[in-house]
């Protein structure tokens, strides 16, 4: 057998970890409309053409490329063709875009009698002619990268926090124990179980009675453990629990030149992660809420947008109600994201009220009777609220006095921890 050899030339794809570029990717791969919300149908965002120039970005600004990367790509400064090394980058982001569609994280969605074209600079239709889609493996690795980073914010990593709270097998001992009754989980005290044990063998058992028998040592001790002598350790109860996340898709969302509803799905693909991955039990729905509202699969939230909407509180609080009551579940809650006053109102005959100032003493009326109704159904809303006006402040305080609930006055950029935490925390609870 003969072989050959050949000097060693890197590959310029060596160092660029496909996982991280997605994440790189991500402002981009959830684009919730941002550029242009009076235009529900405008696919800009999601052209191969955008896709290359969010490659280039963060390779050239982003830190993908380390210094070793970066001297094959562009040679010592001063020396060397110019026009090569944009070639070089250019044949870099290609390759990259490619590997992005052989690992299935994204797919071409040309449009109608169009072809599509392996990438930029191939020729055949022009680059922003052909669209991209996200992957429900893009959904589901976006998804875990944000509980991670999450979670990783707070100090704790995954596996650390809920296998010492609440993954452990059986029940985590935390009370006292107590005798065992009928119907209790058989997690015995061994210590206590055997301690009455002995303690009724001495005394029914001639041997042990009388002082002068003390320390007589019987050849065949035995110890026959009795019903009564059952003590079981009380600890953590694990429930189920049924949640509803509600988010705010109006308008008010991507006002005065801030992205709330991205941050937003970060934070319910990563509540869907975890529920999927650590509570399999527990079960989510999402429901969209602004003219009106509907409930959406959670696959397809990476692909919301908002729109130029009003925002119809109850009609979002109402869907949600109808879909918790169907659940039978120990625990049923709604996590409300917003960031803006009710505004709009489904009338009994189908037609929206609006009020573009919001807090119309109509809209709120009818928006905290279906607050009562919650409560009557036993559901908790728990409000998450991206803005601190002193009337919406107000709104919401009330909201959370209503339903007994809780009302977090936050940012785009702790949304996460809040509504994580407040999840994690509510998923355990002391059997007395």
């Amino acid at each position: 057998m003969k072989y050959k050899y050949r000097k060693y030339e890197p590959d310029e794809f060596e160092g660029i970890d496909l996982q991280d570029l997605v994440s790189a990717l991500s402002d981009l791969l959830l684009s919730s409309g941002f550029q242009n919300p009076w235009d529900p149908d405008d696919d800009s965002a999601q052209s191969m053409q955008a896709l290359h120039d969010a490659i280039l970005d963060a390779l050239l600004n982003g830190g993908m490329l380390d210094p070793e990367a970066m001297q094959r790509l562009f040679g010592d400064p001063g020396e060397g063709d110019p026009s090569e090394a944009q070639e070089r980058l250019e044949k870099l982001v290609q390759k990259l875009m490619e590997g992005l569609q052989q690992q299935g994280y994204i797919t071409q969605a040309p449009q109608p009698g169009q072809l599509a074209q392996p990438g930029p600079g191939t020729g055949g239709a022009e680059q922003g002619d052909i669209r991209f889609e996200i992957t429900d493996k893009s959904i589901d690795f976006l998804g875990y990268r944000a509980l991670r980073d999450l979670l990783g914010s707070m100090g704790r990593g995954v596996t650390g926090r809920h296998d010492t709270r609440e993954l452990a097998t059986g029940i985590e001992a935390g009370g006292a124990p107590k005798p065992y009754e009928f119907g209790d989980t058989m997690n015995l005290d061994a210590a206590s179980t055997l301690l009455n044990a002995v303690q009724r063998k001495m005394g029914t058992d001639p041997i042990f009675r009388g002082s002068d028998q003390k320390n007589r040592v019987c050849p065949h001790f035995s110890l026959d453990v009795d019903y009564e002598d059952l003590m079981v350790t009380q600890g953590e109860y694990q429930s189920t629990c049924a949640t509803v996340l509600m988010l705010d898709c109006s308008h008010s969302m991507i006002l005065y030149g801030e992205d709330r509803f991205t941050p937003a799905k970060r934070v319910a693909m990563a509540l869907a992660t975890l529920i999927r991955t650590q509570y399999p039990g527990d079960s989510l729905n999402v429901v969209l809420f602004h003219d009106s509202a509907e409930e959406i699969p959670i696959g397809h939230l990476a692909r919301a947008r908002v729109g130029p909407h009003y925002t119809n509180t109850r009609e979002g609080l109402k869907l949600a109600r109808r879909i918790l009551e169907r659940q039978r579940t120990d625990m049923r809650q709604i996590i409300m994201i917003t960031d803006g006053k009710p505004s709009a109102l489904t009338r009994p005959d189908g037609h929206i009220y609006r009020n573009a100032f919001g807090l119309d003493p109509y809209v709120v009326a009818q928006t905290f009777a279906e607050v009562a109704a919650c409560r009557r159904a036993g559901i908790m809303i728990n409000t998450f609220m991206l803005a601190r006006d002193y009337d919406l402040v107000a709104f919401v305080r009330r909201v959370a006095q209503i339903c007994r609930g809780k009302a977090y006055f936050t940012t785009p950029y702790t949304l996460g921890q809040y509504v994580l935490m407040d999840y994690m925390d509510r998923k355990t609870r002391t059997v007395h």
